[in-house]
């Protein structure tokens, strides 16, 4: 089966990279480029896996996270935010607002690419 996963970023070239990386593991890949565009896209078809950037135009991703929360259809969706916003109490909101993790920028591509799977596919985890 193969997993989708919807990348939520307003910096393009951050954009073009997650997407790049998550079709390279071959899962299915949506983007969008604000918090309002990721809340239809997820309405659309609910992925199952979210890279949720925290700071966008029009909704930023804490209040994306929270409705993602609220909603009882979409449980079962992994949040994983991105930010630039290292803080600890930053950390803390996203993770007491819903998210599953939380990663801050710049990352490493192995680092992630090592949570979406854990996530994604637990059994599979070789670790």
């Amino acid at each position: 089966m193969t997993h989708s996963v919807l990348v939520v970023d307003d910096e393009p070239h951050i954009l073009h990279s997650l997407e790049f990386l998550m079709k390279h593991e071959n899962y299915d890949v949506r983007v969008a480029r604000d918090g309002e565009a990721a809340l239809l896209a997820i309405e659309e078809k609910c992925p199952d896996l979210i890279l949720l950037d925290v700071m966008m135009p029009k909704r930023d991703g804490y209040s994306v996270c929270q409705t993602i929360r609220a909603n009882p259809d979409w449980q079962d969706v992994r949040v994983i935010m991105l930010t630039a916003k290292g803080r600890d109490i930053e950390r803390e909101k996203g993770l007491a607002l819903g998210a599953d993790d939380y990663i801050t920028k710049p990352f490493s591509t192995r680092d992630l690419l090592s949570l979406v799977r854990r996530y994604l596919e637990p059994d599979e985890d070789p670790a």
